[in-house]
């Protein structure tokens, strides 16, 4: 077997790189072996916790010597006896589903690819894919012709990257002195973004949000007037399709034309919601989505697609080149559009969109819907099951709900969720504690494709029987 200048192989032994010039029968072993130890980590998912209630340490530091195969494996089923698993039918915590099959095959193929879409020539037939899957998405969610975008690893790079290009819209001289307006319940990356982006501590202002959880359109109107005012340029305002708590989705086509009254950029972070644009039969629950003039969507939130799954969609395309490029003076001329690293922050990038390509083909049209509407029903079917009587919940229009006993004072909110929360996990099922408002209550988000009826039923009836 050929291992390379440096590295000694026998006929038994794992190569540390796969040979170039013959199949590598021990490589095969090995990946059969690994899968197997998945399948059988997938497969029993229900026998555990979705939390490990022990987590085994791996040995950290590589040996003097790289280590067998069997070494190899027997590291690999450790870290996976203390990993989180969201196969399991109580696992509703977070926007983390278990992951499409086909998604798990391609993020192996994408590793051994190894392909860089840095640059054209560096993954060459994936660099097209990118472009053409930004367009698939773009055309289903209803933005014109021309509108395309880029892969990131994560909402949180995308929604930095449209702000970046919100910004240079705006007189270098007045950029730093810009504000982006949102809801209250907007999500945290929008702080993140303005402090990466060097704006002043006041540069992400939050607005209030109305009974539904969405933005409020005066408070909205009356921000972008006193801003006018003070001499203040804004440089976005950001709607969101699905806020992280309770789900709600801001009234988009007429925060739209306020930003085109006041000649603001629009953009939505949908990471959660805009996946329901995908589908006829979900659609209305997010209109107004192409009137952005950027969009978040993050497939691996309900998608099932393996992490990390984010785009960007950008109206007008050549923002992103304005914002991003660099001119790449190391590499040869694309011979497409543009090389992926001048339309993103990022410059070396994994082929993410195989994942994604490949499990939106398993899937098929029929296919997403299904995940789309089978959330809807599980969380329809949940909240039914909750006492109206002894609880406040706090959803929109999405698969999330959140919720807290009706009359309790923020202390008693705050031990109850706390210990209801601890009483469930002991009964296999996870929800999660978010702090909103003045006091944490409960989330349950029905994502999860292996939660069934008789699960929502037991899950339900622990809840009511919690508040005395």
């Amino acid at each position: 077997m050929h291992a390379g200048p440096g590295f000694k192989s026998g006929s038994t032994d794992l190569a540390p790189f796969a040979s170039p010039d013959a199949f590598d029968p021990v490589l095969r072993d090995f990946l059969h072996q690994s899968s197997e130890l998945l399948c059988r980590w997938l497969g029993s998912s229900d026998q555990r916790t979705p939390l490990p209630t022990i987590r085994p340490a791996p040995e950290v530091n590589p040996a003097l010597h790289g280590v067998s195969m069997p070494q190899l494996l027997d590291d690999l089923q450790i870290v996976m006896d203390g990993a989180y698993q969201p196969s399991h039918p109580g696992a509703l915590a977070h926007l983390d589903p278990p992951p499409l099959t086909a998604s798990i095959a391609a993020d192996l193929i994408c590793a051994g690819l190894n392909n860089n879409l840095l640059a054209e020539e560096l993954s060459p037939g994936l660099s097209a894919l990118e472009l053409e899957l930004c367009r698939w998405f773009a055309q289903r969610l209803g933005f014109p012709d021309g509108t395309t975008g880029v892969l990131a690893s994560g909402g949180t790079l995308s929604n930095l990257m449209a702000l970046v290009a919100a910004r240079e819209r705006v007189k270098p001289e007045h950029r730093q002195r810009g504000v982006v307006l949102c809801s209250r319940d907007a999500h945290v990356s929008l702080l993140k973004a303005v402090r990466v982006m060097g704006l002043r501590d006041d540069a992400l202002q939050q607005l209030s949000v109305d009974s539904e959880g969405r933005l409020c359109l005066d408070a909205l109107e009356e921000r972008l007037v006193a801003l006018h005012h003070q001499g203040r340029p804004c440089l976005a305002v950001v709607a969101t399709a699905g806020t992280t708590v309770r789900g709600a989705v801001d009234s988009m086509d007429q925060i739209a034309g306020l930003c085109q009254r006041y000649g603001i950029w629009l953009h939505v972070d949908g990471a959660i919601g805009a996946v329901f644009g995908l589908a006829p039969s979900t659609a209305e629950l997010v209109r107004g989505l192409s009137s952005a003039d950027s969009l978040t969507v993050n497939p691996q939130k309900l998608l099932g697609i393996t992490k990390a799954s984010s785009l960007l969609l950008m109206r007008d395309p050549t923002q992103l080149r304005l914002a991003f490029s660099t001119g790449l003076p190391y590499m040869e001329a694309p011979l497409g559009e543009h090389h992926g690293g001048e339309v993103g922050l990022q410059g070396t990038r994994p082929a993410e969109v195989l994942k994604l390509w490949l499990g939106l083909r398993q899937l098929g049209e029929t296919g997403i819907e299904t995940v789309l509407r089978s959330a809807l029903d599980r969380c329809r079917q949940f909240t039914q099951r909750l006492d109206p009587h002894q609880f406040t919940l706090h959803n929109g229009s999405l698969h999330l709900v959140a919720f807290r006993p009706s009359g309790h004072s923020d202390q008693q909110s705050d031990r109850w969720s706390e210990t209801t929360r601890r009483i469930l996990i002991q009964h296999r099922f996870m929800l999660s504690r978010p702090l909103y408002g003045s006091s944490h209550c409960l989330k349950a988000v029905l994502g999860n494709p292996h939660t069934t009826s008789e699960h929502l039923d037991q899950l339900a009836s622990l809840i009511n029987q919690s508040v005395i």
